[in-house]
């Protein structure tokens, strides 16, 4: 292992005490990682907040076998070691990387395969905000989803992380874009991100609204977090031959539909999750991040959209802000 700086022995990460709110979310003392082969040590300045540390917080999300059982599924920082069999790179690199959990710490490894550069001018908050996102929204709406140019794409829960950064990657893309969000400044602020159509679901009726956007004929992609009833009324607001991709069952992971819309429209439903796939699977989609959406975050045509940024040590409070459902965008923790 090659080290660039003195790394001290011990740090400060964030441990789930035991399942339950935010508060079970305590500061401790834990060993600095040693990266093995193919893998680099971040030292850390910003991580980002995700749902499913969320769920993991509260039991319901194990780490995969093999993973940290911190919280944190990406970090930005710099990198401090270097694992054997690493070429490309060095100490003091600044990287932003995907992480199977652990970026809730001063230290995280990462397999060297899930690390990218940067972006051009980003700070390191703002690059914690890309990794967990751009690889799901690049994975699920343009490679499982197939969205292409002069498509429609429904995206659910459009102020999201997810939400914001799928409008504005279709938008850029090509795609005409309607997304659901349930306020008006929700809707307003998923307009200004690229999105032809922002319907407010507590008022109209999603479905209807997707049928009159597109002339009658649906969506071709659906991105969808909610799972539960909007199962059966995302087969009705497909496009025939629609996709629909689904990351998360918010709603609930049952539900009751009629399999006959499926077949008559030639719908395909699929789905994923992205923390148990294997570090070749990930290392692909950076590659494709690297080219295809770099160019596009290092000259902002698209950029993650920051909510609010919270000390590592109150991490609680971020855990917090995200389940008041308030948020337009990324939640962070600033490291140091």
């Amino acid at each position: 292992m090659a080290n660039g700086q003195k790394i001290p022995a011990n740090m400060t990460a964030i441990a789930i005490s035991q399942p339950g709110g935010p508060k079970v979310l305590k500061p401790e003392t834990r060993d600095v990682p040693v990266p093995g082969p193919g893998e680099v040590l971040i030292r850390v300045h910003a991580a980002g907040v995700n749902r499913p540390d969320v769920q993991q917080r509260k039991g319901a999300y194990p780490p995969p076998p093999g993973a940290s059982d911190l919280p944190g599924l990406e970090a930005a920082g710099e990198i401090a070691a270097l694992g054997d069999e690493i070429s490309r790179w060095r100490i003091g690199d600044r990287v932003c990387a995907l992480t199977p959990g652990g970026g809730y710490a001063e230290y995280v490894k990462v397999h060297a395969g899930s690390v990218l550069p940067i972006p051009a001018g980003f700070t390191y908050s703002e690059a914690a905000a890309v990794p967990e996102n751009y690889f799901t929204v690049w994975h699920n709406v343009f490679e499982r989803g197939g969205l292409k140019k002069g498509e429609t794409l429904l995206v659910h829960g459009g102020s999201s992380g997810i939400g914001t950064t799928a409008i504005q990657l279709a938008s850029a893309f090509g795609a005409y874009v309607i997304t659901t969000a349930g306020s008006k400044e929700k809707c307003e602020a998923c307009l200004k991100l690229g999105a032809d159509r922002a319907i407010n679901y507590r008022e109209e009726d999603f479905v209807a609204a997707v049928k009159e956007a597109t002339g009658g004929k649906g969506a071709d992609v659906i991105l969808d977090m909610v799972g539960g009833d909007y199962v059966a009324r995302n087969y009705e607001a497909a496009a025939v031959e629609g996709r629909i991709v689904q990351i998360a069952v918010q709603a609930g992971a049952v539900a009751s539909t009629n399999f006959a819309t499926l077949m008559v429209k030639r719908l395909t439903h699929t789905g994923s999750t992205l923390r148990p796939r294997t570090v070749e699977f990930k290392a692909a989609i950076a590659a494709a991040l690297e080219t295809q959406v770099w160019p596009l975050l290092g000259t902002r045509k698209v950029a993650p959209v920051m909510d609010m940024i919270f000390p590592l040590t109150e991490a609680w409070r971020a855990h917090e802000r995200m389940e008041e459902g308030e948020h337009i965008g990324k939640i962070v923790l600033d490291v140091g």
